[in-house]
């Protein structure tokens, strides 16, 4: 079995495999005051409440976008199998057929490198993964799998909630796709502003990506592929046709492959 530890700015994803198949995944909230101890605390119930077995764990991966968090999470791995985790960082970069430019190497976030790596495994082509997340991110490959660029912006819930946040006469309204963009009262013009602005922002990032990617290597604009993932992608995927694959769990696949690529 390979233990997967995904550590992002809201929530930590965690998930168990069994060869290449997904047997099990959860999310917990990300909080910097925890410790290892009490990390494993909260995950332990989740795995015996499946019946994980944990001298099953050979493998436990760790990326994380919250470095303070590394130093507990490999207590936690230890707890699970006995074994500190491979840690995916620059490290390990030269070891995995994705390159990243040299001036960006401790700056590309390993989230944005497990997704590169993904798309470029699974189709041996140009891509671009969206990552709907915390921030909304953009990563494009080029067709020799080097990372060519990377465009990030607020994801949809940080701006959703800024916006609550910082306006006094606006509710807590539900996130979803609104009937119209005409809104004619406070709900449906918020969702209207949001959703409906964030696929503009998609739709129209997306292209622009596409073209420099054409003019700055040379591929063909056919060749690009399109890739959704994230906790949020379910919130645009349905009302837009940018995507060739909509896929969650993209990064936890990831994650699994380069456990078995470096072994």
């Amino acid at each position: 079995m390979t233990l997967i530890f995904d550590i992002g700015n809201t929530n930590i994803k965690t998930a168990v495999f069994e060869g290449d198949k997904l047997l099990y995944t959860w999310r917990i909230s990300t909080d910097l005051k925890r410790t290892g101890d009490e990390y494993f605390s909260l995950l332990r119930p989740l795995f015996r409440d499946v019946e994980i077995d944990f001298s099953k764990i050979q493998t436990v991966v760790l990326s994380t976008v919250v470095p303070a968090l590394i130093g507990p999470f490999v207590i936690v791995s230890q707890h699970f199998s006995g074994k500190k985790p491979v840690i995916i960082g620059p490290e390990i970069y030269t070891k995995l057929p994705v390159k990243v430019p040299e001036t960006a190497i401790h700056e590309i976030g390993t989230d944005l490198y497990c997704d590169a790596l993904e798309a470029w495994c699974r189709y041996k082509c140009p891509c671009i993964i969206t990552d709907f997340g915390t921030a909304l991110s953009f990563t494009a490959i080029d067709a020799n799998a080097n990372i060519a660029g990377v465009a990030i912006a607020p994801g949809i819930r940080t701006a959703f909630n800024s916006l609550f946040s910082n306006t006094a006469q606006i509710p807590a309204i539900p996130l979803d796709i609104p009937p119209t963009s005409l809104g004619k009262n406070t709900v449906v013009s918020v969702q209207s502003g949001i959703v409906l602005g964030y696929k503009g922002l998609v739709e129209g990032l997306i292209k622009q990506m596409k073209e420099d990617l054409v003019k700055e290597t040379g591929c063909k604009l056919e060749d690009i592929k399109v890739i959704a993932t994230g906790g949020l992608n379910s919130m645009l995927s349905p009302i837009t046709d940018a995507f060739d694959c909509v896929d969650k769990d993209f990064t936890l696949c990831a994650m699994k492959r380069i456990a078995d690529l470096i072994g």
